[in-house]
């Protein structure tokens, strides 16, 4: 490993080689793999976690509470980067999400699993932003997307390690004496542990000097507006969307915002999040269409693992295999939208190129049914890689490309947070009207089958299930269809497909909002130099004594 970035960077006007590049960006890949992997790993284990622990109608709060501190630390973590130095706030987030880890597989029930996820979200909160936010200062935003490829392998690779690993972990009665699910969270331990060594050894890059306040009212009005909104964006199914709870989160959650731009605006330069940022028309075009594509994408990816279980029978090993397609599109676009990117300078047609496709392929996924063909979905969800990859890792680099070296961190967070934002506020909305019109769904199909002999036939010989049937179907588990005559099950499965037709449809319309803004990117030129080298040459410049009069 090259210890030298330091000295080196100094000496070269804080120009890295790509080995040093590389060097450094091996530390962030092992933080980001924790990351992650903890996600994957973690939801393909939950429903065996929440029965060990008796708590199967809490499990939601384990990853609610999880959401809600990564989403709130982000922009944290971005603003006090800037202020003392990426590093020292890198090395705390490992430790705090190690420390999480670690809880997490001692927990006994799930309010305890809830509170120690709680503290593992604190440190994930950083461990993707300013991941984001040192490869923006190292690189420069000409040969930045080439590096960014690799964070796109890191999810390639946790996305299919990570169910498989789960599975087994889930399945497993007992592992070195300890109980098989505890190991979802103690696997981190061994990992964050090399990812803190290897950190500690390779990032020594300048940190800059920043006299500032910390904007701890921000942050206080920022958990007052952020927490009651993913709350109910998360819990408002259960609880009803215009029940007395909801109601006050909305106020609560509407009031909160409000204050925290007051104190945004009168905090000025030092705020948690300036809103000059927002006067930079590449930073504002990107940011809100980020928001967009996070709400049609994660809308998207919730969905089409629940129709790969649910409709095809898959299991959540298998389903995360077969989602592989998406990561291999997202991977290949990435990459060689990157290196076009370095060799032209051009960018902004892979925003629009992969939004355009992003769009297609969600109308694509809304003619899928029971009978689809597994390559054919596979397939669509490749392409849909193909616009994830090329649209994502561009969308950060416009909004990275039009702030000043001193706003790095806060700039890469805020991008990493409103995508969290628009991904919750997705997934919320798509499974919400996916499973209030399955049920309807369901007795459609129903009624039309009931006129086939053969569904007749079928229903005579179960009973049962025709008892149940006239209580109506119970949504909430559906691992009896795997065992079901393939007669009967059928109009359940195409109720479940149909609704989710419905879930992908819109979410080609709210990728299609996001296709049209786009186009309002104002694609400036790509800096040659780091922000790294540019605040090294304001810092000489500043510093070189005045010339004689």
């Amino acid at each position: 490993m090259d210890h030298s970035a330091t000295a080196a960077g100094a000496a070269t006007g804080g120009h890295l080689s790509q080995r040093q590049i590389l060097t450094v960006l091996s530390g962030l890949m092992l933080g980001m793999l924790l990351a992650a992997l903890d996600q994957t790993i973690v939801s393909s284990a939950m429903k065996t976690i929440a029965d060990e622990l008796h708590g199967q109608s809490l499990q939601a709060w384990a990853t609610t509470a999880y959401l809600i501190t990564a989403t709130l630390s982000t922009p944290l973590y971005g603003k006090l980067s800037d202020l003392f130095g990426r590093k020292a706030l890198y090395l705390t987030a490992i430790s705090v999400f190690l420390a999480g880890s670690l809880a997490s597989g001692t927990a006994t029930s799930m309010y305890e699993l809830a509170s120690f996820r709680a503290v593992q979200g604190l440190g994930a909160g950083g461990l993707m932003s300013l991941g984001l936010a040192i490869i923006t200062d190292i690189t420069s935003p000409r040969e930045r997307s080439k590096y960014q490829g690799y964070f796109t392998a890191v999810f390639g690779v946790s996305s299919v390690a990570g169910p498989v690993v789960g599975g087994f972990f889930a399945g497993a009665g007992t592992v070195a004496g300890i109980t098989g699910w505890r190991w979802v969270f103690l696997v981190n331990v061994p990992i964050g542990l090399i990812a803190l060594f290897v950190v500690n050894k390779v990032l020594n890059l300048p940190a800059a000097k920043v006299r500032q306040r910390v904007d701890f009212l921000g942050a206080g009005a920022l958990v007052l507006g952020i927490v009651p909104l993913l709350l109910v964006a998360e819990q408002g199914r259960e609880w009803g969307w215009r029940s007395l709870a909801s109601l006050a989160m909305y106020v609560v959650g509407v009031l909160g915002v409000a204050l925290f731009v007051l104190q945004e605006r009168r905090m000025g330069d030092a705020a948690l999040l300036p809103l000059r940022l927002f006067g930079c028309s590449e930073f504002r075009v990107a940011t809100v269409v980020t928001v967009i594509q996070g709400i049609g994408m994660f809308g998207a990816m919730m969905s089409l693992p629940l129709y790969l279980q649910i409709v095809k029978g898959a299991t959540p090993t298998a389903a995360g295999l077969q989602m592989l397609t998406l990561t291999l599109g997202m991977m290949i676009s990435s990459t060689v939208c990157g290196l076009v990117t370095t060799k032209t300078g051009r960018y902004k047609v892979f925003a629009v190129a992969g939004l355009g496709v992003l769009t297609a392929s969600m109308f694509g996924l809304a003619t899928i049914g029971v009978d689809t063909p597994i390559t054919v979905v596979m397939g669509i969800a490749f392409v849909i890689g193909l616009g994830l990859g090329a649209s994502m890792q561009t969308l950060t680099l416009a909004a990275t490309n039009d702030v000043s070296p001193q706003d790095i961190g806060v700039a890469a967070s805020t991008s990493t947070f409103f995508r969290q934002i628009g991904g919750t506020m997705g997934a919320a909305v798509f499974l919400s009207i996916l499973f209030s019109t399955v049920g309807d769904r369901i007795g459609s199909a129903v009624r039309a089958a009931a006129a086939s002999a053969a569904y007749v036939a079928a229903l005579a010989q179960h009973p049962e299930f025709a008892k149940q049937l006239g209580g109506g179907v119970d949504i909430n588990d559906t691992s009896f269809l795997k065992t079901l005559d393939p007669i009967l099950a059928h109009p359940i499965l195409e109720g479940f497909a149909g609704s989710m037709r419905t879930v992908f449809l819109i979410g080609g319309l709210v990728a299609a909002v996001s296709f049209a803004l786009v186009w309002l990117l104002d694609e400036k030129p790509l800096s040659d130099k780091s922000a790294l080298e540019l605040r090294t040459g304001e810092d000489e410049g500043s510093a070189a004594p005045a010339p004689a009069a």
